[in-house]
């Protein structure tokens, strides 16, 4: 009885997550950030790597961050998953971000956006009850927009720009 009362307090603890506020990660300097403490904004989710040809997004993204920044949250989650194309460090990804394209907005510590070790925010994001959303993702600069009451609102793949009208139309 004891066994089975304490199976069933479990499964109430481990339901299935219903927004991105279930969701928490650490940011690149260390710190751990709650999804939920941006309720009430949107926010822009972005796999990222350093050495891609879709790079120069950060500095729309950058962009998007300014013009939108209080009711926008861009976090960028950089990801060595598609051939190496994030090989440096925190520290060392933080730097380049800075110097290369002024990059203020919130950053993510190094995570896996596909594979075996997903991170959980990402597995919750590839495999959302919504068709734009089934799928792993296919390269860097995938964009995942979520609106203010932490839902899904649409999958953009990679060769959207940040700044294009498909995303700022819905912000």
């Amino acid at each position: 009885m004891i066994l089975l009362n304490t199976i069933l307090l479990l499964a109430t603890f481990m339901s299935p997550p219903t927004s991105v506020y279930d969701f928490n990660f650490t940011s690149i300097d260390g710190k751990e950030i709650n999804l939920s403490d941006f309720r009430g904004k949107n926010i822009l989710i972005v796999n990222t790597a350093s050495k891609c040809g879709f790079t120069k997004q950060y500095k729309d993204l950058q962009t998007l961050h300014e013009t939108y920044g209080d009711d926008l949250v861009i976090i960028g989650f950089p990801a060595n998953n598609f051939k190496g194309q994030e090989p440096g460090s925190n520290e060392e990804i933080q730097s380049f971000c800075e110097r290369n394209y002024g990059v203020t907005f919130l950053l993510s510590e190094k995570t896996d956006v596909i594979g075996e070790d997903i991170s959980p925010l990402f597995k919750y994001l590839t495999t959302a009850d919504n068709e734009d959303f089934i799928g792993d993702i296919n390269w860097n600069f995938e964009k995942f927009l979520v609106n203010k009451e932490g839902k899904l609102i649409h999958r953009y793949r990679s060769k959207v720009n940040p700044l294009d009208e498909s995303i700022t139309g819905n912000l």
